[in-house]
Protein backbone atom coordinates (compact mmCIF):
# COMPACT_ATOMS: atom_id res chain seq x y z
CA UNK A 1 0.00 0.00 0.00
CA UNK A 2 1.33 3.21 -0.76
CA UNK A 3 2.36 5.85 1.75
CA UNK A 4 -0.32 8.56 2.38
CA UNK A 5 -0.09 11.48 0.81
CA UNK A 6 -0.05 15.10 2.79
CA UNK A 7 -2.30 18.11 1.69
CA UNK A 8 -0.27 19.54 -1.20
CA UNK A 9 1.82 22.97 -0.34
CA UNK A 10 -1.24 25.41 -1.94
CA UNK A 11 -4.76 23.23 -0.71
CA UNK A 12 -6.57 24.71 2.54
CA UNK A 13 -6.05 22.70 5.53
CA UNK A 14 -9.29 21.30 7.39
CA UNK A 15 -8.03 22.16 11.30
CA UNK A 16 -10.17 20.72 14.56
CA UNK A 17 -8.43 23.06 17.11
CA UNK A 18 -9.03 22.30 20.88
CA UNK A 19 -8.99 24.41 23.88
CA UNK A 20 -10.27 23.28 27.15
CA UNK A 21 -11.10 26.60 27.95
CA UNK A 22 -11.35 29.82 26.27
CA UNK A 23 -12.79 32.98 28.38
CA UNK A 24 -13.30 35.28 25.39
CA UNK A 25 -11.93 38.65 27.34
CA UNK A 26 -9.31 37.26 30.01
CA UNK A 27 -6.72 35.10 30.00
CA UNK A 28 -4.44 34.00 27.59
CA UNK A 29 -6.25 31.13 26.15
CA UNK A 30 -9.36 32.57 24.98
CA UNK A 31 -7.19 35.34 23.02
CA UNK A 32 -5.32 33.34 21.39
CA UNK A 33 -8.00 30.85 20.44
CA UNK A 34 -9.91 34.18 19.15
CA UNK A 35 -7.30 35.53 17.18
CA UNK A 36 -5.02 32.70 15.56
CA UNK A 37 -8.21 30.48 14.45
CA UNK A 38 -9.50 34.18 12.45
CA UNK A 39 -6.06 34.39 11.02
CA UNK A 40 -6.03 30.55 9.72
CA UNK A 41 -9.51 31.63 8.18
CA UNK A 42 -7.97 34.65 6.83
CA UNK A 43 -5.86 32.06 4.86
CA UNK A 44 -7.97 30.31 3.78
CA UNK A 45 -8.44 27.38 6.26
CA UNK A 46 -11.18 25.63 7.37
CA UNK A 47 -10.76 25.77 11.34
CA UNK A 48 -13.67 24.57 13.45
CA UNK A 49 -12.78 24.79 17.34
CA UNK A 50 -13.81 22.21 19.93
CA UNK A 51 -14.06 23.82 23.72
CA UNK A 52 -14.87 23.63 27.05
CA UNK A 53 -16.50 26.45 29.02
CA UNK A 54 -16.15 29.37 28.77
CA UNK A 55 -16.65 29.23 25.06
CA UNK A 56 -14.89 31.24 23.29
CA UNK A 57 -15.93 34.15 20.88
CA UNK A 58 -14.89 33.42 17.05
CA UNK A 59 -14.88 34.62 13.52
CA UNK A 60 -18.05 34.53 12.08
CA UNK A 61 -16.28 31.52 9.49
CA UNK A 62 -14.94 29.62 12.24
CA UNK A 63 -17.44 26.89 13.56
CA UNK A 64 -17.72 25.95 17.17
CA UNK A 65 -18.23 22.65 18.65
CA UNK A 66 -18.83 22.69 22.29
CA UNK A 67 -17.65 20.32 24.27
CA UNK A 68 -19.05 21.08 27.61
CA UNK A 69 -17.56 20.43 30.96
CA UNK A 70 -19.16 20.13 34.20
CA UNK A 71 -18.01 23.68 34.84
CA UNK A 72 -16.92 23.28 38.18
CA UNK A 73 -14.81 26.78 38.16
CA UNK A 74 -17.34 28.75 36.82
CA UNK A 75 -17.56 32.71 37.33
CA UNK A 76 -21.02 32.50 39.70
CA UNK A 77 -19.99 29.45 41.73
CA UNK A 78 -16.40 28.78 41.25
CA UNK A 79 -15.27 25.48 42.55
CA UNK A 80 -18.76 23.88 42.93
CA UNK A 81 -19.21 19.91 43.18
CA UNK A 82 -21.43 18.61 40.60
CA UNK A 83 -24.28 16.40 42.06
CA UNK A 84 -24.47 12.83 41.11
CA UNK A 85 -27.35 13.28 38.56
CA UNK A 86 -24.97 15.43 36.50
CA UNK A 87 -22.74 12.58 35.51
CA UNK A 88 -23.32 11.06 32.25
CA UNK A 89 -20.24 10.24 30.78
CA UNK A 90 -17.30 8.63 31.86
CA UNK A 91 -15.54 12.21 31.32
CA UNK A 92 -17.73 13.67 33.75
CA UNK A 93 -16.80 10.89 35.76
CA UNK A 94 -12.84 11.94 35.23
CA UNK A 95 -13.12 15.39 36.06
CA UNK A 96 -15.16 15.12 39.15
CA UNK A 97 -12.78 12.30 40.59
CA UNK A 98 -9.74 14.27 40.20
CA UNK A 99 -11.66 17.55 41.38
CA UNK A 100 -12.24 15.14 44.57
CA UNK A 101 -9.02 14.86 44.97
CA UNK A 102 -8.05 17.82 44.71
CA UNK A 103 -6.40 17.91 41.41
CA UNK A 104 -7.68 20.65 38.39
CA UNK A 105 -9.60 18.04 36.83
CA UNK A 106 -10.47 19.97 33.21
CA UNK A 107 -6.99 19.31 30.98
CA UNK A 108 -7.55 15.31 31.56
CA UNK A 109 -11.54 15.34 31.59
CA UNK A 110 -11.53 17.77 28.48
CA UNK A 111 -9.00 15.31 25.91
CA UNK A 112 -11.38 12.67 26.72
CA UNK A 113 -13.89 14.68 25.37
CA UNK A 114 -12.17 15.78 22.87
CA UNK A 115 -11.26 12.59 21.44
CA UNK A 116 -14.32 10.80 21.73
CA UNK A 117 -15.57 13.13 19.49
CA UNK A 118 -12.87 13.21 17.21
CA UNK A 119 -12.86 9.35 16.91
CA UNK A 120 -15.36 9.11 14.34
CA UNK A 121 -14.41 12.48 12.41
CA UNK A 122 -11.30 11.66 10.91
CA UNK A 123 -11.66 12.19 7.91
CA UNK A 124 -13.30 15.39 8.08
CA UNK A 125 -9.63 16.84 9.23
CA UNK A 126 -6.19 16.93 8.04
CA UNK A 127 -4.44 18.10 11.27
CA UNK A 128 -5.16 18.68 15.02
CA UNK A 129 -4.09 21.47 16.92
CA UNK A 130 -4.39 21.23 21.01
CA UNK A 131 -3.37 25.09 22.55
CA UNK A 132 -2.04 23.58 25.58
CA UNK A 133 -4.35 21.35 27.18
CA UNK A 134 -1.93 18.19 26.90
CA UNK A 135 -4.31 15.78 28.80
CA UNK A 136 -3.98 12.01 27.68
CA UNK A 137 -6.44 11.96 25.59
CA UNK A 138 -4.17 14.07 23.71
CA UNK A 139 -1.97 10.86 22.70
CA UNK A 140 -4.51 9.14 21.47
CA UNK A 141 -6.22 11.98 19.00
CA UNK A 142 -2.68 11.96 17.85
CA UNK A 143 -2.64 8.08 17.15
CA UNK A 144 -5.84 8.60 14.85
CA UNK A 145 -4.74 12.74 12.83
CA UNK A 146 -1.52 14.21 13.10
CA UNK A 147 -1.44 16.52 16.11
CA UNK A 148 0.34 19.68 16.52
CA UNK A 149 0.64 21.49 20.46
CA UNK A 150 0.53 24.82 21.18
CA UNK A 151 2.70 25.17 24.88
CA UNK A 152 3.14 28.88 25.87
CA UNK A 153 5.05 27.97 29.02
CA UNK A 154 5.43 25.22 31.53
CA UNK A 155 2.98 25.04 34.31
CA UNK A 156 5.33 23.79 36.98
CA UNK A 157 6.61 27.81 36.95
CA UNK A 158 3.14 28.86 38.40
CA UNK A 159 3.07 26.03 40.88
CA UNK A 160 6.91 26.47 42.20
CA UNK A 161 5.80 30.61 42.20
CA UNK A 162 2.49 29.74 44.10
CA UNK A 163 4.81 27.00 46.34
CA UNK A 164 6.84 29.71 47.30
CA UNK A 165 4.23 32.26 48.33
CA UNK A 166 2.27 29.29 50.33
CA UNK A 167 1.88 31.05 54.11
CA UNK A 168 2.14 27.38 55.46
CA UNK A 169 2.86 23.77 55.17
CA UNK A 170 -0.91 22.78 54.85
CA UNK A 171 -1.12 25.25 51.74
CA UNK A 172 1.25 23.91 49.69
CA UNK A 173 0.09 20.43 50.04
CA UNK A 174 -3.02 22.27 48.58
CA UNK A 175 -0.98 23.46 45.91
CA UNK A 176 1.08 20.00 44.79
CA UNK A 177 -2.43 18.28 44.95
CA UNK A 178 -4.48 21.32 42.16
CA UNK A 179 -0.89 20.85 39.88
CA UNK A 180 -0.90 17.10 39.58
CA UNK A 181 -1.95 17.58 36.22
CA UNK A 182 1.70 19.25 35.32
CA UNK A 183 2.96 15.77 35.59
CA UNK A 184 0.76 14.27 33.17
CA UNK A 185 1.06 17.47 30.68
CA UNK A 186 4.93 16.86 30.72
CA UNK A 187 4.63 12.99 29.97
CA UNK A 188 2.47 14.09 26.61
CA UNK A 189 4.57 16.51 25.61
CA UNK A 190 7.57 14.15 24.96
CA UNK A 191 5.80 12.15 23.03
CA UNK A 192 4.56 14.98 20.71
CA UNK A 193 5.56 15.66 17.30
CA UNK A 194 5.64 18.87 17.43
CA UNK A 195 5.46 21.74 20.39
CA UNK A 196 4.42 25.12 19.27
CA UNK A 197 6.63 27.89 21.69
CA UNK A 198 5.96 31.54 22.05
CA UNK A 199 9.31 32.57 23.06
CA UNK A 200 12.77 31.04 23.38
CA UNK A 201 12.99 31.42 27.20
CA UNK A 202 9.83 29.45 26.95
CA UNK A 203 11.41 26.97 24.97
CA UNK A 204 14.60 26.50 27.31
CA UNK A 205 12.06 26.35 30.57
CA UNK A 206 10.06 23.93 28.81
CA UNK A 207 13.16 21.97 27.82
CA UNK A 208 14.77 21.88 31.75
CA UNK A 209 11.39 21.43 33.56
CA UNK A 210 9.18 19.19 31.05
CA UNK A 211 12.13 17.38 29.67
CA UNK A 212 11.31 18.05 26.11
CA UNK A 213 13.26 17.63 22.84
CA UNK A 214 14.61 21.11 21.39
CA UNK A 215 14.38 19.26 17.99
CA UNK A 216 10.45 18.71 18.49
CA UNK A 217 10.07 22.44 19.47
CA UNK A 218 9.86 25.46 17.17
CA UNK A 219 9.51 29.37 18.09
CA UNK A 220 6.40 30.60 16.66
CA UNK A 221 5.43 34.27 18.19
CA UNK A 222 1.79 35.13 19.20
CA UNK A 223 0.41 38.18 17.67
CA UNK A 224 -1.81 41.18 18.34
CA UNK A 225 -3.98 43.02 16.20
CA UNK A 226 -2.71 45.86 15.02
CA UNK A 227 -5.64 48.05 13.84
CA UNK A 228 -7.28 47.36 16.65
CA UNK A 229 -5.03 48.23 19.11
CA UNK A 230 -3.71 51.31 17.78
CA UNK A 231 -2.65 54.89 19.34
CA UNK A 232 -5.75 57.46 19.80
CA UNK A 233 -4.85 60.47 19.07
CA UNK A 234 -8.08 62.17 20.51
CA UNK A 235 -8.58 60.63 23.69
CA UNK A 236 -6.14 62.49 26.61
CA UNK A 237 -4.14 60.90 28.96
CA UNK A 238 -4.91 61.06 32.56
CA UNK A 239 -2.00 62.53 34.40
CA UNK A 240 -0.68 59.66 36.72
CA UNK A 241 -3.11 57.21 35.33
CA UNK A 242 -1.51 53.68 35.41
CA UNK A 243 -2.83 50.71 33.67
CA UNK A 244 -2.34 46.51 34.02
CA UNK A 245 -3.83 43.33 32.97
CA UNK A 246 -3.51 40.68 35.52
CA UNK A 247 -5.17 38.10 37.29
CA UNK A 248 -5.13 39.68 41.15
CA UNK A 249 -4.76 36.51 42.76
CA UNK A 250 -2.28 34.74 40.79
CA UNK A 251 1.09 35.09 42.36
CA UNK A 252 2.83 34.42 39.06
CA UNK A 253 1.41 37.84 37.90
CA UNK A 254 2.79 40.17 40.33
CA UNK A 255 -0.16 42.32 40.98
CA UNK A 256 0.61 43.08 44.50
CA UNK A 257 4.24 44.15 43.71
CA UNK A 258 2.47 47.21 41.76
CA UNK A 259 -0.27 47.58 44.51
CA UNK A 260 3.10 47.85 46.82
CA UNK A 261 4.95 50.28 44.34
CA UNK A 262 1.78 52.21 44.10
CA UNK A 263 1.41 53.03 47.58
CA UNK A 264 4.95 54.11 47.94
CA UNK A 265 4.56 56.32 44.56
CA UNK A 266 1.05 58.09 46.24
CA UNK A 267 3.47 59.10 49.52
CA UNK A 268 4.88 61.70 46.36
CA UNK A 269 1.98 61.97 43.59
CA UNK A 270 -1.20 61.36 42.68
CA UNK A 271 -1.08 57.85 41.05
CA UNK A 272 -4.43 55.60 39.95
CA UNK A 273 -4.69 52.61 38.66
CA UNK A 274 -7.11 51.03 35.88
CA UNK A 275 -6.64 46.70 36.59
CA UNK A 276 -8.06 44.98 33.33
CA UNK A 277 -9.31 42.02 35.75
CA UNK A 278 -11.52 41.19 38.55
CA UNK A 279 -10.42 40.75 41.98
CA UNK A 280 -11.86 38.39 44.55
CA UNK A 281 -13.23 39.63 47.31
CA UNK A 282 -11.93 38.93 50.58
CA UNK A 283 -8.56 37.62 48.29
CA UNK A 284 -5.10 38.91 48.84
CA UNK A 285 -5.49 41.67 46.34
CA UNK A 286 -8.27 42.68 47.81
CA UNK A 287 -7.04 42.73 51.52
CA UNK A 288 -3.66 44.38 49.96
CA UNK A 289 -5.66 47.24 48.33
CA UNK A 290 -7.61 47.68 52.28
CA UNK A 291 -4.03 47.41 54.18
CA UNK A 292 -2.65 49.81 51.89
CA UNK A 293 -4.97 52.38 51.84
CA UNK A 294 -5.85 52.24 48.30
CA UNK A 295 -9.33 51.72 47.34
CA UNK A 296 -10.20 55.17 45.99
CA UNK A 297 -6.84 54.77 43.94
CA UNK A 298 -7.79 51.07 42.39
CA UNK A 299 -10.63 50.65 39.77
CA UNK A 300 -10.99 46.96 38.25
CA UNK A 301 -12.30 46.66 34.88
CA UNK A 302 -13.72 43.41 33.52
CA UNK A 303 -16.80 41.43 30.67
CA UNK A 304 -15.79 45.08 28.27
CA UNK A 305 -15.48 44.96 24.62
CA UNK A 306 -11.47 45.47 23.09
CA UNK A 307 -12.92 48.89 22.30
CA UNK A 308 -12.83 49.77 25.60
CA UNK A 309 -9.86 48.23 26.73
CA UNK A 310 -7.69 50.35 24.19
CA UNK A 311 -9.09 53.10 25.27
CA UNK A 312 -8.80 52.44 28.44
CA UNK A 313 -4.88 52.35 27.30
CA UNK A 314 -5.01 56.02 25.65
CA UNK A 315 -6.12 57.52 28.93
CA UNK A 316 -3.21 55.74 30.72
CA UNK A 317 -0.15 57.09 31.15
CA UNK A 318 1.72 53.95 31.44
CA UNK A 319 0.71 50.39 30.74
CA UNK A 320 2.23 47.96 33.74
CA UNK A 321 3.14 44.57 33.15
CA UNK A 322 4.42 43.43 36.89
CA UNK A 323 4.56 40.00 36.31
CA UNK A 324 7.02 37.64 38.09
CA UNK A 325 7.32 35.51 34.99
CA UNK A 326 6.01 35.73 31.35
CA UNK A 327 6.11 33.31 28.66
CA UNK A 328 5.37 35.96 26.32
CA UNK A 329 2.87 38.30 27.18
CA UNK A 330 -0.12 39.58 25.70
CA UNK A 331 -0.67 42.17 27.70
CA UNK A 332 2.62 43.70 27.23
CA UNK A 333 2.42 43.60 23.32
CA UNK A 334 -1.35 45.20 23.50
CA UNK A 335 -0.76 47.40 25.20
CA UNK A 336 3.12 48.47 22.96
CA UNK A 337 0.84 48.45 19.91
CA UNK A 338 -1.31 51.34 21.49
CA UNK A 339 1.82 53.29 21.91
CA UNK A 340 1.55 53.67 26.09
CA UNK A 341 4.92 53.57 27.25
CA UNK A 342 5.24 50.05 29.28
CA UNK A 343 6.81 49.34 31.78
CA UNK A 344 7.81 45.88 32.45
CA UNK A 345 9.71 43.14 34.54
CA UNK A 346 12.39 41.18 33.42
CA UNK A 347 10.94 37.89 34.03
CA UNK A 348 10.72 35.05 31.84
CA UNK A 349 10.26 36.31 27.81
CA UNK A 350 9.91 39.56 28.78
CA UNK A 351 12.99 41.43 27.94
CA UNK A 352 12.70 38.88 24.73
CA UNK A 353 9.55 40.49 23.56
CA UNK A 354 9.32 44.02 24.90
CA UNK A 355 13.30 44.97 23.96
CA UNK A 356 15.82 46.84 25.35
CA UNK A 357 15.34 49.18 28.74
CA UNK A 358 14.83 52.80 27.79
CA UNK A 359 14.12 52.09 24.04
CA UNK A 360 11.05 50.47 23.94
CA UNK A 361 10.31 49.73 27.40
CA UNK A 362 11.43 50.79 30.84
CA UNK A 363 12.28 47.73 32.82
CA UNK A 364 12.40 46.27 36.43
CA UNK A 365 13.24 43.61 38.44
CA UNK A 366 10.58 41.50 39.34
CA UNK A 367 8.91 40.91 42.31
CA UNK A 368 11.16 44.50 43.51
CA UNK A 369 8.62 47.38 44.42
CA UNK A 370 11.11 49.99 44.94
CA UNK A 371 12.87 49.10 41.58
CA UNK A 372 8.93 48.73 40.51
CA UNK A 373 8.55 52.59 41.84
CA UNK A 374 11.69 53.44 40.38
CA UNK A 375 10.58 52.09 36.78
CA UNK A 376 7.28 53.94 36.76
CA UNK A 377 8.45 57.11 38.62
CA UNK A 378 11.46 57.40 36.06
CA UNK A 379 8.20 57.10 33.30
CA UNK A 380 6.62 59.63 34.85
CA UNK A 381 8.70 62.40 35.36
CA UNK A 382 9.72 62.29 31.66
CA UNK A 383 7.18 62.99 29.09
CA UNK A 384 9.30 62.95 26.24
CA UNK A 385 10.93 59.87 27.35
CA UNK A 386 7.63 58.79 27.74
CA UNK A 387 6.72 59.37 23.77
CA UNK A 388 9.55 58.34 22.70
CA UNK A 389 9.19 54.54 24.10
CA UNK A 390 5.48 54.79 23.47
CA UNK A 391 6.41 55.30 19.79
CA UNK A 392 9.10 52.86 19.36
CA UNK A 393 7.31 50.11 21.05
CA UNK A 394 4.45 50.51 18.64
CA UNK A 395 6.99 50.20 15.93
CA UNK A 396 8.27 47.01 17.25
CA UNK A 397 5.25 45.32 17.37
CA UNK A 398 3.79 45.91 14.29
CA UNK A 399 6.75 44.75 13.01
CA UNK A 400 7.70 41.57 14.44
CA UNK A 401 4.10 40.60 15.94
CA UNK A 402 1.28 40.38 14.13
CA UNK A 403 -1.80 37.62 14.11
CA UNK A 404 -1.08 36.90 10.30
CA UNK A 405 2.75 36.33 10.61
CA UNK A 406 1.52 34.02 13.88
CA UNK A 407 -0.45 31.95 11.09
CA UNK A 408 1.36 31.30 8.34
CA UNK A 409 4.98 30.66 10.95
CA UNK A 410 2.13 27.87 12.34
CA UNK A 411 0.57 26.46 9.35
CA UNK A 412 4.36 25.94 8.24
CA UNK A 413 4.38 23.28 11.05
CA UNK A 414 1.00 22.30 10.28
CA UNK A 415 2.52 20.89 6.72
CA UNK A 416 6.04 19.64 8.58
CA UNK A 417 3.88 17.55 10.61
CA UNK A 418 1.89 16.11 7.58
CA UNK A 419 5.13 15.94 6.07
CA UNK A 420 6.80 13.72 8.44
CA UNK A 421 3.27 11.63 8.78
CA UNK A 422 3.22 11.11 5.48
CA UNK A 423 7.09 9.61 5.29
CA UNK A 424 6.33 7.48 8.24
CA UNK A 425 3.63 5.91 6.11
CA UNK A 426 1.00 6.40 9.03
Amino acid sequence: MPSPTPPSEGRPLRLAYLSYRSKPTVGGQGIYTRHLTKALADLGHEVEVLSGQPYPVLDPRVRLTQLPSLDIFNDLYPGRMPAFWELKSLSDLIEVTQYSAGTFSEPLAFSHRAYRALKARTAEFDLVHDNQCLGYGVLAINKILPTVVTLHHPITVDRRLEMAAAPNWHKRISIARWYGFVKMQGRVARRMPRIVVVSENSIDDISRDMGVDRDRMRLVHVGVDTDLFQPQPGVTRIPGRLITTASADVELKGLRFLLEAIAKLRTEREVSLTVIGRAKPGGRSAELIDRLGLTDAIEFVTGVPDERIVELYAQSELAVVPSLYEGFSLPAVEAMATGTPLVATTGGALPEVTGADGDTVLQCRPGDPDSLAAALRRGLEDPELRARVGAAGRARVTERYTWRLTAQRTVEQYREVLAMRAAAGC
